[in-house]
């Protein structure tokens, strides 16, 4: 695989070499240095074949320590014989290597840290003289040839640094070469894997695709599991590490097994001589945290060495020292407990049930519900009571185990003493009926049954609080704010509390009531802090951004959104998946298409096999739209299908959202009557369920899709709904009901204001069609190309409004969609099913629009909808 992979990562550099050589003035050449596997000779080799082409006359030479011991070794394969007289070899050398096509000659030179002194006497000539230009790469804290440091030290050639690729780089060098998007945490497993080494990356992607453990999973790279090295990587990574004495190799296998280590703790388990040792080797290093100072290996790699040549016995034994070193040190730190549960799992030491209960816990506040599992478990078989048999429940849920998550916290509840033992087992056995079993009514019958039973205030807060996010997911939203409100200001409990404001914020942004919602947001954030309600953070802040975009604050949504992005990215679960979600769609709605695309998808792939309730609907469900905005008709089809195929019966609020994400698929697909149709139920059914802020981002949907229809109960919107959307959304609707090009001019830019710049380029593109319409070629001219000027900013976006404005004037709405369907490929019969018309009204409207076109056939017709203005 690596003979096609490009160079991408190091442009930049390329970039930098080739104009030192073909400067006229200044250094003759480049010294690339760094250190091994960072690609040196493939960037050296890539400036002199860029060289070649500009018609230089380009010599390659390596050097080694084999060929260090004889004269001009390093150009031996160049001059054949290099016996003889020393003089006569230099000028012949020099002969040869400055042989110059039109654009002068280039020598390049890899390791030239190992050149002989006569070869490199030579290279100094020829860069003195400028009878030749050099490209030369040095190993970075090896000696050189004293000529050699000199070229670059007295100004003749200049020295480039060239460093490990920063993971940015690497994530592009990853897409260039696997062909599509990369998990963004994946790409950085593998930068932090092999530390931007490209050598390195290379034979670790070859393996790792050739194992299967990193694939394309809907349409994204993603890696399963950690590296098994393939054995040519092991070899260099042996080579770099050198030869180990017993106490050195005792020193890497305590890292490689509990790293990071404090230094008085390796010591202990080690030799301390040994220690000094492997850091003055830079097998190790040892930094600075806090007041501590800490051990690690000098590359993640060496770990996966030794790990692999460790045997079974070996590796157990020394997890169970560390695990017991842990310990010694008291373990105050959370992350001090998991890692000696986690070496504990695996090693010669009895569990410890206190142990691996705190650390399920821990693992579950990560969200990392797969090792919470794991560890909860084990606390369980090692004698663990009913506290840590709830962290098991909760993992099981939350790793989509429904199953099993529902016979464990069944039996919980069915043995809880008291009414706070019973809640406690209540609100995970619900959840897990209502959200990953997709069982609602039974989770509500489970609640009713509790609540019945509970008579502690305190305990009955919390089911009501429970009661309160049940109802906004069925759609119920005034009665789930009332009592979410109730509870916020009576309750004490962390899981009442934060349960309750995931319940406000759930109904509010259907109810486009934002009051109160910043505290409620500012609370969860506070107490969200154990196992039992580190969930609801990602329901609540979910819930808060969409609030927040359906009222048109926009800027905030993002602010909330980036924060709880890169938050979620911090820790090593699945919430970041889940919190990508919610950052996509507030990209949509700014108009970076392309990037909700990646980010959804990303998305998509990660819950494969494991969705927690519901995601598996929601995710493709915010795919489907922001597709169809790319133009990207076939695949937005086949996202909402997905969606459609995992409905939810518990998420009944955002049956809206599937009407809205079915009429932007019918759009792309060029049905943009059935579109705008499709809006409006959707819109009716957020009315139906109480959700006016959702209404309000319908109609203007269909406001969007050219229906001007919808601009009177948008005007009552207006005022109902808190955010500047809703009058934004009527300003639109009521210009093009007007055929008022200056109200929608205006509409436009409060639109752009607010941050919904893909919104105020359909509102340009319409009014630019009023302006047509009346004979204002100018002002039409100047609103078309503020439209497409605000779409480049939308990443290349495509909607109903700003294809309009690519096809010439005289064609009427009902023209336009059935050239954009019969262009897509639709018969005449097909386009009249789709539009409930007569084939023969088809026909007659193709006719006039061909006419007005001046095509002569439906091949003609691609081409035409993808003409620019």
């Amino acid at each position: 695989m690596w003979r096609g992979w490009p160079l991408t990562g190091r442009d930049e550099e390329l970039r930098y070499i080739t104009g030192v050589l073909e400067a006229r003035e200044g250094p003759a050449g480049v010294v690339v240095a760094g250190p091994p596997g960072v690609g040196k000779t493939r960037l050296a080799r890539e400036a002199l074949a860029a060289a070649e082409r500009r018609g230089a006359a380009v010599r390659w030479a390596a050097a080694s320590n084999a060929a260090r011991t004889l004269p001009l070794g390093a150009f031996a394969t160049l001059l054949g014989e290099t016996g003889g007289d020393p003089a006569e070899l230099v000028r012949r050398a020099t002969d040869v290597l400055a042989g110059a096509g039109p654009g002068g000659a280039v020598v390049g030179v890899d390791d030239a840290h190992l050149l002989d002194d006569l070869s490199a006497f030579v290279v100094q000539q020829l860069v003195l003289r400028r009878a030749a230009r050099g490209v030369l790469t040095l190993r970075a804290g090896e000696p050189a040839p004293d000529v050699v440091t000199a070229l670059w030290k007295d100004g003749h050639l200049t020295r480039l640094e060239l460093r490990p690729l920063p993971s940015t780089r690497t994530a592009r060098l990853l897409e260039a070469v696997l062909g599509g998007p990369v998990d963004s945490r994946d790409a950085a497993r593998l930068w932090t894997v092999t530390q931007g080494n490209a050598l390195y990356l290379r034979h670790l992607v070859d393996g790792e695709v050739d194992a299967g453990r990193l694939r394309e999973v809907d349409g994204v790279w993603r890696w399963r599991s950690g590296p098994a090295l393939p054995p040519g990587l092991t070899d260099l990574i042996r080579a770099r590490m050198g030869r180990l004495t017993a106490a050195q190799r005792d020193v890497l296998d305590a890292l490689a097994f509990g790293e990071p280590l404090g230094v008085p703790l390796l010591a202990r388990l080690t030799d301390p001589a040994a220690v000094e040792d492997a850091e003055a080797r830079g097998l190790i290093e040892v930094r600075a945290d806090g007041r501590r100072q800490q051990a690690r290996l000098a590359h993640p790699l060496y770990g996966e060495v030794e790990r692999a040549s460790c045997g079974r016995l070996r590796a157990r034994r020394w997890r169970g020292r560390i695990a017991r070193a842990l310990a010694g040190t008291g373990a105050r730190r959370a992350d001090d407990t998991l890692r000696r549960a986690v070496l504990m799992l695996d090693s010669d030491l009895p569990h410890d049930a206190d142990v691996l209960a705190a650390a399920a816990g821990t693992a579950l506040e990560m969200l990392d519900f797969a090792l919470a599992a794991r560890l909860a478990a084990a606390a369980v078989r090692a004698g663990g009571g009913p506290a840590v048999r709830l962290v098991l429940g909760y993992a099981l849920t939350w790793s989509g185990n429904g199953a099993e998550a529902e016979e464990e916290l069944a039996a919980l509840e069915a043995l809880a003493g008291d009414d706070a033992e019973r809640v406690r087992a209540t609100l995970p056995r619900a959840g897990n009926l209502f959200w990953t079993l997709a069982r609602p009514d039974d989770a509500q019958a489970v609640l009713a049954e509790a609540e019945a039973a509970v008579r502690d205030p305190a305990a009955r807060d919390a089911l009501t609080a429970m009661r309160s996010v049940f109802d906004a997911f069925l759609a119920r939203p005034g009665r789930s704010a009332a009592a979410a409100r109730a509870v916020m200001a009576s309750a004490s409990s962390p899981e009442a509390v934060t349960l309750a404001g995931w319940g406000l914020a759930a109904a509010c942004c259907g109810l486009g009531r934002l009051d109160g919602l910043g505290e409620a947001m500012a609370r969860i954030e506070a107490l969200a802090v154990s196992y039992s309600t580190g969930q609801v953070r990602i329901g609540g802040f979910d819930a808060w951004v969409r609030a927040l975009r359906l009222a048109g604050r926009l800027y905030d949504a993002e602010d909330a959104a980036r924060r709880f992005h890169e938050a979620a990215r911090a820790v090593p679960g699945a919430g970041y998946l889940f919190a990508g979600g919610a950052y996509a769609e507030v990209m949509r709605d700014r108009g970076q298409v392309r990037s909700a695309v990646r980010l959804l998808r990303e998305a998509v792939a990660g819950i494969e096999g494991a969705d927690p309730g519901g995601w598996a609907f929601c995710l493709p469900l915010r795919l489907a739209p922001a597709l169809a905005m790319t133009g990207d008709a076939p695949e937005a089809r086949r996202a909402l299908e997905r969606a459609r195929a995992a409905e939810h019966p518990s998420l009944v609020f955002m049956a809206p959202d599937v009407l809205l994400a079915e009429a932007w698929v019918a759009a792309a697909e060029g049905a943009v009557s059935e579109a705008a149709a499709t809006a409006r139920r959707a819109a009716a059914l957020a009315a139906s369920q109480g959700q006016p802020a959702l209404e309000v981002s319908a109609l203007h949907t269909a406001a969007r899709f050219g229906d001007a229809g919808v601009a009177g109960r948008l005007a009552e919107l207006a005022s109902e709904v808190d955010g500047p959307l809703a009058p934004a959304a009527a300003a639109h609707a009521g210009g093009l009901r007007d055929g008022d090009a200056a109200a929608l001019e205006d509409a436009s830019a409060r639109l752009e204001r607010l941050g919904a710049v893909l919104a105020a380029a359909d509102a340009a593109a319409h009014a630019a069609a009023c302006h047509a319409r009346d004979g204002r070629r100018g002002p039409a001219a100047a609103a078309a190309a503020r439209a497409h000027s605000l779409a480049e900013a939308c990443q290349g976006a495509r909607t109903p409004a700003l294809a309009a404005t690519a096809l010439p004037p005289p064609l009427t709405p009902r023209e336009r969609e059935i050239v954009a369907l019969a262009g897509a490929g639709l018969t005449n019969r097909q386009i009249a099913e789709r539009l409930v018309l007569s084939v023969r009204t088809v026909e007659g409207h193709l006719y006039r629009a061909s006419a007005k076109l001046g095509v002569t056939g439906r091949a003609d017709l691609p081409a035409l909808l993808r003409r620019e203005p």
